[in-house]
């Protein structure tokens, strides 16, 4: 039996850690009880993409078009499947330490089980921000909170700096693909 495909992770590279590293170190200079509040529980919102279905659920109501609701829910299935399952199982990148080894963790937030690289949250966001920046109005709403909530992810320390970098990158690629298909009749 052949072995299992596996790339070099993130942090086999030097300049990948040491820019991660220094991302870490300025996001514990901001953190406070307000911002750890908004983030965690923006963070946790976007859960299993969440948020992004009912932002495209009420978008598909305010319009009536059932076809963008079952477009748009199919995209972001598929983006969690490929991301989730195919992708990130080339890498098994471990997550960042969290202060709190175990038990819960504040504000309702989960531990995934995933690996790390690349952000699920942050290719999700992403891949609908570019889709509902495409297909309607407010294209710098739609990407500046793609921004913060895969920078959430950082600042809850689920995530690696790097980790939201590619997954906004594979994001914004998926987003480009969906598109095509959300530009036919």
């Amino acid at each position: 039996m052949a072995p299992a495909l596996r790339l070099p992770s993130p942090e086999e590279l030097p300049a990948v850690q040491a820019f991660d590293r220094a991302v870490d170190e300025w996001l514990t200079t901001i953190h406070n009880p307000v911002l750890d509040r908004c983030m965690y529980t923006l963070s946790s919102a976007a859960d299993h993409s969440l948020l992004w279905f009912g932002i495209g659920g009420l978008r598909a109501l305010h319009r009536g078009d059932l076809r963008f609701a079952l477009k748009f829910g199919a995209t972001i299935g598929l983006e969690s499947a490929l991301t989730n399952g195919a992708i990130k199982s080339l890498f098994r990148r471990v997550r960042p330490e969290h202060e709190i080894a175990e038990g819960p963790l504040p504000y309702g937030m989960r531990r995934p089980i995933t690996s790390s690289f690349p952000s699920g949250h942050a290719t999700a966001a992403f891949t609908a921000a570019s889709i509902l920046a495409r297909t309607g109005h407010g294209d710098a709403f739609w990407y500046a909170l793609a921004v913060v909530v895969a920078g959430s992810r950082v600042y809850v320390r689920m995530h690696h700096a790097s980790d939201v970098i590619a997954g906004a990158a594979v994001g914004i690629a998926l987003g480009r693909v969906a598109c095509r298909w959300f530009a036919r009749p």
